[in-house]
């Protein structure tokens, strides 16, 4: 890619950046980056690098810039309201930091050191003022950032004539490991800057994300580890040929029988080159099965040439100070790609297989001497273990090449769900932002010509093209007029076979069974990723029943109008197995609650997520409802067998929170019972009738004072049997309550907030008598309790006597003393071993053997007791108890 496409690729993407900072009400930001994306367009205009049309974009820039710089005093007053003290200091240090970064890029050396030394000035006075510890470290790492890249360009003016040849690499956006993405990524250059993000994280990471990305940077026994800041300084030159110290990459069978020698470039070519011309058309595959990487590649390739963006040169290093990628006699490249939730690192040597007549024995550039297919492609097959590379999907590979958002369209020509004209059209109209596949054939180009659906392909083999409808050999359906606007000469393309032909939309849904699409994460101003580890011992196998275990997470959306949301999940793959035999099958499903989930379908999911065995799973929605939106995010697998590791990142076109869903519970006790002969008592509905009562029973107590206490009661039995449980709180104001829940197979859960401090009974029960079997009683609390069952003699029962008293202009002395007579005669009557009272009107008291509670001119009472026998043997007149 020339000098020219990355001055309009950069004057582009300042413009993002301008309406990015529109959007996040950072005005003056907004106001610099529109006028300088303007400023480079008009330039770029008049020296004719890009077409007039570009006018029409200079224009709605400066108008905008124009309109903000008018009402900027009333603007940045409504913004700055919102904004604590602290965030603005910092803001003005970050837009000094911008200001710096721009003109280090536009070679302004000095004035880049000047504007750098002042964010580090401004950094450490905000840091005096700042209160607030998460703001006073970004400050920091602001500060050190801006102080590198001052001693980094000093040093680069004094030994500017020792490094002219290969000097140091410059940072580059798209490669930046964003550590921290919820802040402005210091000075390093963010694709989309300062995404809504709470959750901040000190330092970029927590020390369970920096253990995620340790323990899967060691990918098919080597390590590659995070691409960062400091890698930009790797070293190039040598006074020998470099030698990877990783040895020669493992050959195929095919490459095995036909290799002849390892050469270096120069022992190949008489001038050999990096980068001639990015061009599609020249990259030919040979002995090795991974045409999905080939196919990736050439659409990448045919992507930067078309819109002038580097997503394939950015990537390979050493660069020159343009950007552009360098043929490097010492042998040494270093590349980058998205590979297990981050940009990564890959350092090779220039050894390459050869076979007779040093002919090259892997992918390569047809154009003579270019390098920078087969040693993309090494780089690659490296990471994945070797040229025995088993293969994966297109997708994949251009997420790895590209960093962008995989997406999945499958082809269901028999399902009514299907709709191949939304499919072509959203395609058609995305062409620009996206990257398309079919299978492992690269989509090169889609058109709409007089209602007729067309795709360029191209087959990475470079030959065997299609041979039905609009093939070179199709006289029927090629006409003048059509070959003209696709600039497609059937009678040339006869002549050679290079893999590149037109087909009819039909026929690709008729032959093929899936687009593979990658769409650019700078459609989304936002976005906010997390690195986490599922361990293989959190939860059942399956999560049919249950999801409680699963990794859940908090979406916040705050909506405006319509928006677009994108949740992409990542699992990390560290074995080439996985590509070979990939039997974990991950999803996420999607709830419209913002709190944690239990049952899998309560409430039922807005999205329940289809498990497919690809590392990576996509969903989109798009919200319509205004104001804060809230979801939750539940990570689930078909049968997890091992520990996974994934990365969980949402893109938006709108702010918002995503953070882990924490356990509030801080004490956790688990009991284990069966229901078994009299035990297995049922529900009480039907036939079992009043043996409910006999089922399993235990009495928690509740120690905090407060009535803010949470609860959450889980019960887990035979997956065979509908289980609940009831839930009786033994003292509460006013009533006598008693909750039942719905029965649900296998597992049951209840979640209670602002639960008062007391004594509680749960009883587990099945929803039929007779059905014997364990149970598994999980209590957890925010508070101290403790847990017992509640243990009976042989034929002893619970039950309730209610009295209540006749008058109320009764003095309470009366009342009072009548108390301990009717306990007495209870007592001596039935050998109650154990009651509680309840007033209806007044104050609870817990009591054994008959201490009355305090008499606050009560209407009515309840005594809740343990006795021995039947409960039809209590005497009818203890049931209603009228007291004169």
């Amino acid at each position: 890619m020339s000098g020219d496409d990355g001055a309009t690729s950069a004057a582009l993407q300042l413009a993002q950046r301008a309406v990015a900072f529109d959007h996040a009400r950072r005005y003056e930001e907004a106001i610099y980056c529109y006028g300088e994306a303007a400023d480079r367009l008009i330039r770029l205009i008049q020296a004719k690098k890009v077409p007039p049309s570009f006018r029409k974009n200079v224009t709605e820039y400066v108008e905008r810039a124009e309109f903000l710089k008018k009402e900027l005093t009333v603007l940045i007053e409504q913004a700055q309201a919102a904004k604590p003290p602290d965030r603005i200091l910092l803001e003005k240090a970050e837009f000094v930091c911008l200001k710096a970064q721009l003109s280090d890029d536009s070679g302004h050396e000095d004035l880049a050191i000047d504007l750098y030394s002042e964010t580090i000035q401004l950094c450490i006075e905000a840091s005096k003022k700042c209160d607030d510890e998460e703001l006073r470290s970004k400050l920091r790492a602001l500060a050190n950032s801006a102080l590198e890249r001052v001693e980094a360009l000093k040093n680069q003016k004094k030994t500017a004539a020792l490094t002219e040849n290969l000097p140091d690499v410059p940072a580059d956006e798209l490669s930046a490991i964003n550590l921290d993405e919820n802040t402005p990524s210091q000075c390093s250059r963010p694709t989309t800057p300062l995404p809504h993000i709470s959750n901040h994280k000190v330092d970029g990471l927590t020390k369970d994300e920096l253990v995620v990305l340790a323990i899967t940077s060691n990918i098919n026994g080597r390590k590659y580890v995070p691409f960062l800041s400091f890698d930009l300084k790797e070293k190039f030159n040598y006074s020998i040929p470099f030698s990877d110290k990783d040895g020669k990459l493992v050959l195929t069978k095919k490459q095995k029988d036909r290799i002849k020698a390892w050469l270096r470039p120069h022992e190949i070519f008489d001038e050999p080159k990096l980068i001639d011309n990015i061009d599609s058309g020249t990259i030919k595959q040979t002995v090795i099965s991974d045409c999905s990487f080939v196919a990736s590649l050439s659409v990448a390739a045919r992507y930067e040439r078309r819109f002038g963006k580097q997503i394939i040169t950015s990537i390979i290093y050493p660069q020159n100070k343009a950007g552009i990628p360098v043929y490097n006699p010492a042998g040494k490249y270093m590349v980058k790609f998205h590979i297990n939730g981050v940009w990564r690192k890959v350092i090779i040597d220039d050894y390459l297989p050869t076979g007779e007549n040093c002919q090259l024995l892997c992918s390569y550039s047809q154009n003579k001497g270019e390098l920078w297919v087969s040693l993309l492609e090494k780089a690659y097959l490296k990471v994945m273990g070797g040229y025995n590379f088993p293969g994966s999907n297109s997708n994949i590979d251009l997420h790895a090449l590209t960093g962008w958002i995989p997406d999945r369209i499958a082809i269901k020509r028999d399902s009514l769900e299907f709709d191949g004209n939304q499919v072509f059209e959203k395609l058609l109209s995305r062409f620009h932002p996206g990257l398309v596949e079919c299978h492992a054939y690269a989509v090169l180009d889609l058109r709409k010509i007089d209602g007729k659906r067309l795709l360029m392909v191209k087959n990475p083999w470079t030959h065997l093209r299609w041979k039905g409808r609009y093939s070179e050999n199709d006289i029927v359906s090629w006409n003048p007029s059509l070959c003209e606007r696709l600039d497609y000469n059937p009678s040339m393309a006869k002549i050679k076979d290079d893999g590149v032909f037109w087909i009819d939309f039909e026929s690709v849904c008729h032959f093929f069974d899936v687009f593979y699409v990658n769409w650019n994460p700078a459609l989304f101003p936002f976005t906010y990723g997390l690195h986490a580890a599922w361990n293989s011992c959190n939860g059942p196998v399956k999560d049919l029943y249950s999801v409680a275990d699963n990794p859940q997470y908090s979406l916040e959306v705050f909506n405006k109008s319509t928006s677009a949301v994108w949740i992409l999940l990542t699992r990390h793959i560290t074995d080439i197995s996985d590509f070979a035999d990939n039997k974990e099958y991950i999803t996420v499903m999607v709830y419209k609650s913002g709190k944690k989930i239990y049952i899998p379908g309560d409430p039922k999911p807005i999205s329940d997520g289809v498990r497919i065995n690809s590392p990576h799973y996509l969903y989109q929605m798009v919200i319509t409802e205004p104001g804060t939106q809230k979801y939750t995010l539940v990570v689930a697998q078909y049968e997890k067998m091992h520990t996974i590791y994934y990365t969980l990142r949402v893109f938006s076109s709108c702010q918002f929170t995503l953070r882990p869903i924490k356990s509030h519970y801080s004490v956790k006790k688990t009991v284990t019972g069966e229901w078994k002969g009299r035990t297995a008592g049922g529900c009480g509905s039907g036939l079992s009738g009043e043996s409910w009562k006999n089922n399993p029973l235990y009495q928690i107590s509740l120690a905090e004072s407060s009535d803010q206490n949470l609860v959450l009661i889980d019960l887990k039995g035979p997956k065979e049997y509908s289980v609940g449980f009831e839930v009786r709180q033994k003292f509460i104001l006013g009533r006598n309550c008693v909750d039942l829940i719905y029965f649900r197979r296998g597992y049951n859960v209840l979640d209670l907030e602002k639960v008062p401090a007391g004594v509680y009974t749960i009883r587990p029960m099945t929803f039929l008598a007779g059905q014997e079997g364990p149970f598994i009683l999980k209590v957890e609390s925010s508070c101290e309790f403790s847990i017992k069952k509640v243990q009976l003699a042989p034929g002893n029962l619970m039950t309730e006597f209610r009295f209540r008293i006749a008058s109320n202009n009764l003095d309470p002395g009366p009342n009072y003393s009548l108390f301990p007579r009717i306990v007495a005669e209870l007592i001596a009557a039935h050998s109650i071993s154990e009651m509680s009272f309840m007033l209806t009107q007044g104050r609870w008291y817990s009591s054994r053997w008959g201490l009355p509670p305090q008499p606050n001119g009560p209407t009515g009472a309840s005594i809740h007791a343990w006795l021995r026998g039947n409960e039809t043997d209590v005497d009818a007149k203890w049931r209603t108890l009228i007291i004169h």
